[in-house]
């Protein structure tokens, strides 16, 4: 729905046409000429709806340009070279390790899936963050993989509230769901013969719920947040996707006070987190400790291990990335740590966490056995 004016100016908003006209019939109009009349195009013909003053109207297309700038708006963001041969290299390796990662990650939800052996809690949790993983490095990595091979260094203000919204919510529940998988490890070494009756299917099923629920909750608060802040001078991004802290150095507002105590929560969030996993792992080693058996020990530090390389990685990572000081002209380094905290996680915890585990290189084998034996046996 387009509005114009009584002097022949087009005007198209950014919202239904409908409650424009509902919004603006609520102020007093007065007597006015047709220079200052409403009109209201509904199939094909334009129609007089409400006589405005001038100062109405002006709100009208001034709110409009602000709409119609802001969804136009373009970041621009920072790439490792500007030499295109080294954009071009750098595009083929980063698209390499995205699909290994992806692979790896597909692989593993596929054999828990399909594997009755592998519907475990454990295996349930990792199930899980192998689809974070995915869709984690499935948000920022292909759109720089395009950047780098099509030369192009700009992302529009959509894709970049969606790569804020989607990094922040995806990141929030996987810290979750590492914290649930620690408990799982708790547990099972702690608490060996209540761990079917504690950890059941509906208890696992909430953990994760609620580990998406509450990414979701900070990734609306900080994708809302950050862009309700004015970005009216330079748009280049010291970063090779949009992130809190990038966004936060570009902006031109001077009060930060709603996003800072987001960052406030989220950090609260992520240090409970983080304590409740270390709690969970002095209780598992006061328990390995005691165990009289060294097979004991080799098993449970077989489970731990892998999860607390996992979540070393992820948190270290991460941490680094988003605290340190974001600078106004980014060295290698700080690319070296953007690139270790967005592709280092979900390429690696597939192989650390299950492809080098018994149970899940068993189930590969008995699923491609079954494969080639269902093919050949086909043809013969």
């Amino acid at each position: 729905m387009r509005i114009q004016t009584g002097a022949g100016q087009v005007v198209e908003p950014g919202v239904s046409g409908e409650l424009w006209v509902h919004a603006l019939s609520q102020s007093k109009a007065e007597p006015c000429s047709s220079e200052h009349t409403l009109w209201v195009q509904s199939k094909a013909q334009w129609e007089p709806v409400i006589c405005l003053p001038s100062p109405a109207l002006h709100q009208v297309q001034s709110m409009t340009s602000t709409v119609n700038h802001t969804v136009g708006m373009k970041f621009h963001l920072t790439l490792f070279s500007e030499a295109q041969e080294l954009q071009l290299a750098h595009g083929f390796l980063f698209l390499l390790i995205y699909l290994l990662a992806l692979v790896g990650n597909l692989l593993i939800i596929l054999l828990v899936t399909l594997d009755q052996c592998l519907h475990t809690p454990m295996y349930f949790f990792r199930k899980n963050l192998s689809l974070l993983d995915a869709c984690l490095v499935s948000v920022t990595v292909p759109n720089f993989i395009v950047s780098y091979l099509c030369h192009r260094s700009t992302i529009s203000f959509p894709g970049c509230v969606s790569q804020v919204l989607l990094v922040t919510q995806f990141a929030g529940t996987e810290l979750s769901v590492l914290m649930a998988m620690s408990y799982d490890g708790y547990v099972a070494i702690c608490h060996p013969l209540y761990y079917d009756v504690i950890m059941n299917k509906g208890l696992c099923v909430r953990m994760v719920a609620v580990s998406w629920f509450l990414g979701g909750i900070f990734g609306v608060l900080y994708s809302v947040e950050t862009f309700s802040l004015s970005f009216c001078g330079s748009r280049k991004l010291p970063q090779f996707f949009c992130d809190v802290p990038s966004l936060l150095k570009i902006s031109c507002s001077k009060s930060h006070v709603t996003i800072n105590v987001t960052v406030v929560m989220g950090v609260t969030f992520g240090l409970s987190c983080v304590v409740s996993i270390g709690f969970s792992y002095v209780y598992i080693f006061k328990t390995v400790t005691r165990m009289p058996s060294s097979q004991g020990w080799s098993r449970a530090f077989s489970t731990c291990t892998p999860h607390l390389i996992v979540v070393t990685t992820f948190i270290v990572t991460g941490a680094t990335a988003y605290f340190k000081p974001v600078p106004e002209s980014p060295h290698p380094v700080d690319f070296l740590v953007s690139v270790l905290y967005s592709m280092m996680p979900p390429s690696l915890n597939p192989v650390i966490y299950s492809l080098r585990n018994k149970d899940v290189k068993a189930s590969l084998w008995k699923i491609l056995w079954k494969l080639c034996h269902k093919y050949y046996g086909g043809k013969q």
